[in-house]
């Protein structure tokens, strides 16, 4: 999972310089690797250009798609061009839009697509959608949400992504915990993080549970806790909401329990790979998603855990979020129709397959994943069987902020710089007010 190192708006500064100098005579080839106006490729054939940034395995899996497609079009050829991700990339895309020679498709962070189709810099596939007999129901719920922006879809998912718990089997068995039974509540997480938790002093020689720790963002607490963050009825942002409130305050509260410094002196001191705490046994639970399980199968594969819906405070209605890539059209590409058909069949059950069996990501697609054996995976089940209830961050001019502001919103919470009310009720105020802006 990516996100963008900065505000769409500021980004957009970018984009307004580099229409100018287009303007002032700037030649369209002067953006690299961007379409030569709509000209045929080798032999007759439409060339589709498609910036990605994949390498290794998910660049195999790419080449075995447009491999298969080519061969049910042969009228069309897909460039890939490689385009590394981060900020760069964005300033080289927003460049080549507002040049007027951006490529035909792009692989595409779905969490970026409120701020890039708010700013009209991407193509409304809405309509190719509805005449190809694409819909909703076609993805998962949150793939399909995230996708679109006001009511209109701006990009194809592919992959996704979910989180759950993870929890050591052999160290709940040394403090006599069930290892076969982990805890579904709030209170029963909170009392055998206690019991699996070993200090000396002020140091921390094993922690059992750190809240906000991998993947415990506010998103993955508010949203366990029964918050919601977007109240679309109203096009403002709800970070204040009263359940979100209680689950930062639960963090607080479990910040002051063990001290903020001192854990903050325990996850400094750790590692990742072969050195991650919770594989070298120093940390007996953790929220994370699947990409955890492969990194435990390279670096520890004897490592005796377990994945379990995260806690909620009844113990029911158990809750995740979920991002992943999407397949966009950036505003002004040239051959439109012959881009769609590539970003359908990526996009559909025989691509997803082609691709999700190769990397081994999570397809978007349920019956895929079932195809792919994903759902008979003994740990792998369980991430894909919450996925038809999976959350999604809202899609909105803003993303950026409030990602900013519910991960700054625990920073400061946990180290009692104000209540957790005054902090997301302030957050909250910010980020509305920034979208008022943008309407």
């Amino acid at each position: 999972m990516s996100k963008s190192a900065k505000k769409f708006g500021q980004l957009m500064v970018i984009s307004i310089l580099a229409l100018s100098l287009f303007l002032a005579g700037c030649s369209k080839d002067q953006a690299s690797g961007g379409n030569k106006g709509g000209e045929g490729g080798k032999d007759g054939k439409t060339e589709v250009t498609f910036w990605h940034g994949m390498t290794d395995i998910t660049l195999n899996g790419l080449e075995e798609v447009i491999k298969e497609f080519e061969a049910k079009n042969p009228d069309i050829k897909v460039k890939a061009v490689y385009s590394a991700g981060g900020t760069d990339t964005d300033e080289k895309l927003l460049t080549a839009i507002a040049g007027g020679n951006p490529p035909d498709i792009t692989y595409f962070d779905r969490f970026n697509i409120g701020s890039w189709a708010s700013q009209g810099s991407l193509e409304d596939i809405s309509e190719y959608a509805a005449n190809s007999g694409i819909t909703q129901d076609s993805y998962y719920p949150f793939a399909w949400e995230e996708a679109s922006y006001k009511g209109k879809l701006y990009g194809i998912p592919t992959t996704t992504d979910s989180r759950l718990l993870f929890y050591n089997k052999d160290l709940f068995t040394e403090v006599g915990l069930d290892p076969e039974n982990p805890p579904k509540t709030i209170d029963e997480l909170t009392a055998a993080a206690e019991k699996l938790t070993i200090k000396d002093g002020n140091r921390f020689k094993r922690i059992g549970f750190i809240p906000w720790y991998g993947q415990g963002q506010l998103y993955t607490w508010g949203w366990v806790f029964g918050g919601e963050f977007y109240d679309k009825s109203t096009d403002k942002v709800t970070l204040n909401d009263p359940k979100i409130v209680e689950a930062l305050q639960w963090l607080t509260d479990y910040a002051n329990k063990y001290n903020i410094e001192n854990i903050a002196s325990f996850t400094d001191s750790q590692g990742s790979g072969d050195m991650d705490p919770f594989l070298t046994g120093q940390l007996a639970m953790q929220i994370s998603g699947p990409w955890t399980v492969s990194s435990i199968q390279k670096y520890k594969p004897d490592l005796n855990y377990g994945v379990t819906p995260i806690p909620t405070p009844t113990g029911t209605d158990f809750q995740t979020w979920s991002g992943g890539w999407s397949i966009v059209m950036p505003k002004g590409a040239k051959n439109k129709d012959e881009a769609w058909k590539f970003m359908e069949f990526f996009g559909s059950p025989e691509g997803q397959k082609i691709f999700s069996g190769i990397v081994r990501d999570f397809s978007v697609i349920e019956s895929v994943n079932a195809d792919l054996g994903f759902t008979e995976d003994p740990i792998l089940k369980e991430f894909t069987a919450i996925l038809p209830v999976s959350h999604y961050r809202p899609v909105i001019p803003e993303g950026n902020l409030l990602w900013n502001e519910q991960t700054a919103a625990v920073e400061k919470a946990t180290r009692g710089k104000g209540t957790p009310q005054e902090i997301l009720d302030e957050a909250t105020d910010k980020v509305n007010k920034a979208l008022e802006k943008k309407q």
